[in-house]
């Protein structure tokens, strides 16, 4: 299947982050406690998130299927995985892989870096294991977030 893969435009931040609240619930929402659910909700929702999106320093990928927002992905602070989801009905078909390989390319090849790192969340992290990616800690536990701190280099 051809799905489009790019930077997002100022008019898809609230359709993307619509659906990234919409699959962090469905999958560790009943992982993460209140708290946890607050603080993620919090990040994806503040308004200097959206003005660093603005500027270019927070640079968001998204993944399309016609017009549809069907996944997305960013980094931050150099080399960091800030955020990748695939809304649900596309799960299993890719389309997580590819925007990682296109966030992976662009580091490397663009920003320079020579490695990728992220938290992962408890259900993903097999898929990062699959992608190459390996823990470099243990799961641990902040703001109620559970997380496996991980990493690739290319």
């Amino acid at each position: 299947m051809f799905y489009e893969i790019r930077w997002a435009r100022k008019e898809e931040w609230a359709p993307a982050i619509k659906m990234i609240w919409r699959t962090f619930m469905r999958y560790e929402g009943n992982v993460y406690s209140q708290e946890g659910i607050l603080k993620f909700f919090e990040f994806i929702t503040d308004d200097a998130l959206y003005t660093s999106f603005l500027r270019g320093e927070y640079r968001l990928m998204v993944a399309l299927d016609g017009g549809n927002i069907i996944g997305a992905g960013s980094v931050r602070n150099g080399n960091h995985l800030s955020l990748l989801f695939v809304d649900e009905a596309y799960h299993c078909r890719g389309v997580g892989s590819m925007i990682l390989g296109k966030l992976c390319d662009f580091l490397r090849t663009e920003a320079g870096e020579r490695y990728m790192s992220l938290q992962a969340a408890p259900c993903a992290v097999n898929f990062y294991r699959k992608q190459g990616f390996r823990a470099v800690r243990p799961e641990m536990e902040f703001s109620g977030i559970r997380v496996t701190p991980m990493e690739k280099v290319f």
